[in-house]
């Protein structure tokens, strides 16, 4: 399934501040900390909880966040289905990117030990 420019845009356009506490409620909702939360973004992006919280406060946009972000170099390892995409099949770098997020947030919600969450090349 190929994503459209408009799709894509939406996704750029979206405040992480908005789409965190969905992250945090799917995660403790299935007995995850936010701690474990944050340690698969921080793999993912770089950011610690005090610069998550800063971005969070400078309300930005998922194309900032990615921007701001030192993308860990194994995360091309992440693949598979995500909201009805084959994630190593989107062809839009942004698009891709949060999609990789959105699936170590499902990985780690269910229950997706955190050594195979966080892969090594």
């Amino acid at each position: 399934m190929k994503t459209t420019p408009e799709h894509n845009e939406r996704i750029a356009k979206m405040k992480f501040a908005s789409v965190y506490p969905h992250y945090v409620a799917k995660v403790e909702r299935k007995g995850k900390t936010v701690e474990e939360l944050h340690q698969v973004i921080e793999w993912l992006t770089g950011f610690d909880k005090k610069k998550l919280q800063q971005l969070m406060k400078e309300d930005v946009t998922f194309e900032t966040f990615f921007a701001k972000a030192k993308l860990n170099p194994d995360a091309i390892l992440i693949k598979g289905l995500i909201c009805g995409y084959r994630i190593e099949e989107i062809e839009n770098t942004l698009t891709k990117q949060v999609r990789y997020l959105d699936k170590l947030v499902d990985e780690l919600a269910a229950g997706k030990k955190m050594e195979k969450i966080l892969r090594k090349g």
